[in-house]
């Protein structure tokens, strides 16, 4: 839910519905995650499932920072995605990922810093309480595909 933020002493909270969020690098971590736009000290956690729209296409950092996507390496054309966690079965690697509409899956991690995104939905069965933070309820609803 928050690779970034398991073992760095990272603050966190879980994602809204409408949260303005930021790919960025925490402190005391060496891996990139997402934080409020308001509030950047902070981890936002995202659930398997949830939905975010970015601002612009997406750009991967493959360790050379924005450079490559400047030249078209790295960028994806892609808006939307959804939030998925992969290699549960490896301890020792990244697991938080977005899968975009075309099938491709990224790393957290890889993002470029300073990406902007809108939490569009929580995933199914999750549901906001009246103070604003998402509590789990066990009814699942049927999803509907990922559009692009």
């Amino acid at each position: 839910m928050c690779d970034y933020s398991l073992h760095a002493g990272v603050a966190t909270r879980p994602a809204k519905v409408g949260d303005k969020l930021v790919s960025k690098r925490f402190p005391n971590s060496i891996t990139r995650g997402f934080g409020d736009v308001g509030e950047p000290q902070v981890a936002v956690c995202l659930r398997p499932g949830t939905e975010l729209a970015f601002d612009q296409d997406v750009e991967i950092d493959y360790g050379f920072g924005r450079l490559l996507a400047r030249v078209g390496i790295g960028k994806i054309p892609q808006r939307v995605a959804r939030f998925r966690q992969i290699n549960l079965d490896r301890y020792d690697t990244h697991h938080d990922a977005l899968e975009f509409p075309n099938g491709r899956v990224v790393l957290v991690t890889r993002l470029c810093e300073g990406l902007r995104a809108t939490v569009l939905q929580l995933p199914a069965g999750v549901h906001e309480k009246h103070d604003g933070h998402a509590e789990h309820q066990g009814v699942a609803s049927r999803r509907q595909p990922l559009s692009a």
